[in-house]
């Protein structure tokens, strides 16, 4: 039954993943959410709410600003209504999960530290690229 119940619910979550991907894509017309992505989806053991976690690849560039992530969380969040609505029209689900959006920075992570690693990385090369040029010279 557990494992059933697995595979269910991650049938469930990469469909519904899909379709709100496409919904925040081409039915939410909101300027202030220009790039936002569907990083995953968590649903309860009984379907009937669901965290989905939301990158916004606009706001990378810029400073990670809580701010207009906070306020584009909220505005997700409002529209939690319709989006369940769309849902509703294009999952075959009894219960449609209640929405709850929440922010996944794992990306911002994993950027950040790819350039820790490169400055580490830089650094390391530059003392050993000084030290060979001086042994050639001496050579």
């Amino acid at each position: 039954m557990t494992k059933e119940f697995n595979r269910r619910s991650q049938r469930v979550e990469k469909e519904m993943q899909k379709k709100i991907a496409m919904i925040l894509q081409y039915e939410i017309n909101d300027p202030r959410i220009s790039i936002a992505t569907v990083s995953r989806i968590k649903i309860s053991r009984d379907l009937t709410y669901a965290k989905i976690y939301i990158t916004f690849l606009n706001l990378l560039a810029e400073q990670h600003d809580l701010d207009l992530i906070n306020n584009s969380l909220k505005i997700l969040q409002d529209a939690s209504s319709y989006i369940r609505a769309i849902l509703s029209k294009t999952m075959r689900l009894r219960i449609i999960p209640e929405l709850t959006f929440a922010y996944d920075n794992s990306l911002v992570e994993g950027i950040r530290i790819s350039k820790l690693i490169d400055n580490a990385i830089n650094h390391d090369v530059e003392p050993y690229c000084v030290l060979m040029s001086d042994t050639k010279k001496n050579s």
